[in-house]
């Protein structure tokens, strides 16, 4: 079973990735990888962008709806069955779906994943053997990309620029998804408290981590965070509540 699931993977998502990755390495002007590495994550994203929507708008709708979600656990704190069927009418009323933000983060995920690995993967000489009859062979890859950075090699500095940006990514997606009627209600206050450790707690993590990947790994986060902070900026002013 497990086998199967791996070979799907691999079929689906990691193999047509990658060929995707050395495709575009191919046709890029000067054989960069990094602007390689910098086209196939905005095309993807650009896929996704629907989807990260829909997250957005539902969370921010999810948001708002908290302190009269409180209100009913408050009401019917010692009637667990009345407590759901109101909170089920307040969705109801509101044409709020809970799960509808987190269906597209479940389908998004093991596709990043298959690009981040098909990155990794391309400065592997077996990985080659993946590509398809279509996709010309470049023998080998050129490390240097934008005329300066090794992407093969570790870059203290981008794993710093890196976490900086995670950093402002955050915070401003914790603006943009909060309700505007949320703040300082006991759960909310909680969850306030865990955001603020996340905000400062991920970028430490992401900039210990990318200190020991290669830098062309580091590209990848990067832009993928820049195009977040882009994406966000668009939802917020294109869908003002």
């Amino acid at each position: 079973m497990l086998e199967t699931v791996i070979e799907l993977y691999n079929t689906i998502l990691y193999e047509p990735l990658f060929n995707a990755v050395i495709f575009l390495y191919n046709i890029l002007p000067g054989n960069d990888f990094g602007m390689a590495i910098v086209a196939l994550t905005v095309l993807v994203r650009l896929i996704f962008f629907p989807l990260t929507v829909k997250t957005t708008l539902s969370q921010r709708a999810l948001g708002r709806i908290n302190p009269l979600m409180k209100e009913i656990k408050d009401k019917y704190k010692n009637n667990a069955q009345a407590q759901s069927a109101a909170i089920m009418q307040l969705y109801k009323e509101h044409k709020v779906n809970p799960l509808s933000g987190c269906l597209p983060l479940l389908i998004q995920l093991p596709i990043l994943i298959a690009l981040y690995q098909a990155f990794g993967a391309g400065f592997k000489p077996d990985s080659l053997a993946f590509l398809y009859s279509f996709v010309e062979n470049p023998g080998r890859i050129n490390e240097i990309s934008f005329g300066f950075l090794n992407i093969t090699t570790k870059s203290v500095i981008l794993a710093l620029i890196t976490g900086f940006f995670q950093y402002f990514q955050l915070k401003q997606n914790q603006k943009l998804t909060q309700g505007s009627n949320s703040a300082g209600l006991g759960p909310q206050k909680e969850m306030q408290a865990l955001n603020t450790q996340m905000l400062y707690f991920f970028p430490v993590m992401i900039i210990i981590i990318g200190w020991n990947l290669p830098a062309g790994l580091l590209v990848y986060w990067l832009t993928t965070t820049l195009f977040s902070m882009a994406e966000q900026t668009y939802i917020r002013t294109r869908y003002k509540d």
